[in-house]
């Protein structure tokens, strides 16, 4: 008896029931080997309570089959809830975000038919950390956290990919010529990775030019790289010049843990009426396949996949007049696969999956813990008045003893004291500076529990508070616009 691998199956909402459906009779029909778990998460969930969209039981069977096969889900917009798919990925340290982007001449319309790209996007940190804060009227704040972990992870990731798959380059996407800290740590960890793979080219853009490139020229890039935000969405931008959306698996890649997807979302306009493309889920499942060793019926159902391209039965996201051959629907797209089975394309080409073996990825080494020094706090205000002179002339009362001076004032980034501009819009969110009245010294915690005592005394309402250090002498913290 051929042993069965378990997997957990959540079938999602909108159009996710009747494509995972589909998919899965596929898969059955093709010989996958698989004991299936379903769970609810998304939509029922939320309704029965359960704010993170997912029950614990529902955790239990994913962690305990570590493979996770999951169609669309619906996350309620604003109030407390948080998304599913980020939660997933996160909290079971999915970190490599996979996404294969290929485009189907002349079967599928595409602008660029020699488009094959793979993006490999960081999963669990940058701004998807979603730690918001409102700090005052007019202000929210959103924290873009990037480590040095994260980083050598997902670099590393996309490189031993690239060598595995036969793949000859990576690219690097960051905008660090403005966020110098976080995108730069990220640019410099892929130089740092890059040297150790002088078998595959290397480059780094800015994430500017280099979107606009893929939308333009996505044939000269092979896979690439980038934090997760980018990668969200020029990953969809990829899928969607390659030919569909709706044609684009994912794979979320983890230590212990995998999940499957498809990068669309649940589409309720057309829910329940056989109109859905089950392409991009069934190509996750393509992916879960190989993944979990079942090399043979990936290989199988991929390519009777393309062989149903090829001979132009399309859902209505692809059906073009002239292109196509005829219209058809949820349902009779999964049997017209399942008739594939054993067929290869003609026009298109064949692939081949080999079982993946685990890809060599050196564990992160923590870095030399380096010299940490105190030597500033940036002090955050609400403070109505829109001059910023009034402002600096009450801090400068209140810094009296504690050994520390006002060095600047930003709004929004911007200095605005001293020497400000008046054409400079300001909020009532202003960021204040202070560093050692003895320039180049170090200071001490006492000295800004004092300082903030002080401007609670004399009724200015501080937000929160950043340490500024310097680390190996090395600055810390970011200099303000126009510093």
């Amino acid at each position: 008896m051929t042993h069965k691998t378990p997997i957990t199956v959540a079938y999602g909402d909108g159009i996710g029931p009747e494509i995972m459906q589909a998919c899965l009779h596929i898969l059955e029909k093709a010989g996958a080997a698989l004991d299936i778990e379903v769970v609810e998460i998304g939509e029922k969930a939320y309704l029965q309570g359960h704010s993170s969209g997912i029950a614990p039981a529902s955790w239990d069977s994913v962690r305990r089959t570590k493979v996770f096969y999951k169609a669309p889900i619906m996350t309620p917009q604003g109030g407390g809830f948080k998304s599913l798919n980020v939660t997933l990925r996160k909290t079971l340290g999915l970190y490599a975000n996979v996404r294969p982007c290929v485009a189907y001449p002349p079967f599928v319309q595409t602008r660029h038919p020699d488009m094959d790209v793979v993006i490999i996007r960081e999963n669990e940190e940058d701004l998807y950390a979603g730690i918001e804060h409102r700090q005052s009227d007019e202000v929210y704040q959103c924290l873009k956290l990037v480590s040095r972990p994260g980083c050598e992870k997902i670099v590393r990731y996309a490189f031993e990919y690239a060598r595995a798959n036969g793949r000859k380059k990576v690219t690097c996407l960051t905008k660090d010529n403005i966020m110098k800290m976080t995108d730069g740590l990220f640019h410099k960890v892929f130089d740092e990775i890059a040297a150790e793979y002088p078998d595959l080219k290397n480059e780094h853009l800015i994430i500017d030019i280099g979107a606009a490139r893929l939308a333009d020229t996505p044939e000269v890039f092979d896979v690439m790289v980038m934090p997760n935000l980018y990668g969200d969405i020029l990953s969809d931008v990829a899928a969607q010049i390659a030919g569909s959306v709706g044609l684009a698996g994912s794979a979320n890649i983890g230590h212990s843990a995998a999940m499957f997807e498809a990068i669309h979302g649940t589409a309720p306009d057309i829910a329940g009426q056989n109109k859905a493309n089950p392409s991009g889920l069934l190509l996750a499942g393509v992916m879960m396949l190989a993944h979990i060793g079942q090399a043979e019926v990936a290989e199988c159902v991929h390519n009777a996949w393309l062989a149903t391209l090829e001979a132009g039965l399309h859902t209505g996201d692809i059906y073009r007049d002239g292109l196509s051959q005829e219209r058809v629907g949820t349902h009779e797209f999964a049997e017209a696969v399942i008739a594939n089975l054993g067929r290869t394309p003609h026009t298109l080409k064949p692939v081949h999956h080999t079982t993946q073996t685990p890809l060599n990825l050196t564990p992160t080494v923590a870095p030399r813990l380096a010299h940490r020094e105190l030597v500033g706090v940036d002090v955050f205000v609400d403070f109505e008045d829109r001059n910023p002179d009034h402002l600096a002339e009450a801090l400068q009362q209140v810094k009296d003893g504690t050994g520390l001076d006002l060095l600047m004032i930003t709004n929004r980034g911007v200095k605005v004291w001293p020497q400000g501009l008046p054409e400079t819009f300001c909020t009532d969110h202003w960021r204040c500076r202070f560093m050692a009245a003895d320039k180049g010294a170090s200071i001490t915690h006492a000295q800004i529990i004092a300082l903030l005592q002080h401007v609670a005394d004399a009724g200015l309402d501080f937000i929160k508070i950043e340490n500024l250090c310097t680390f190996d002498g090395e600055p810390g913290y970011s200099m303000g616009q126009g510093q």
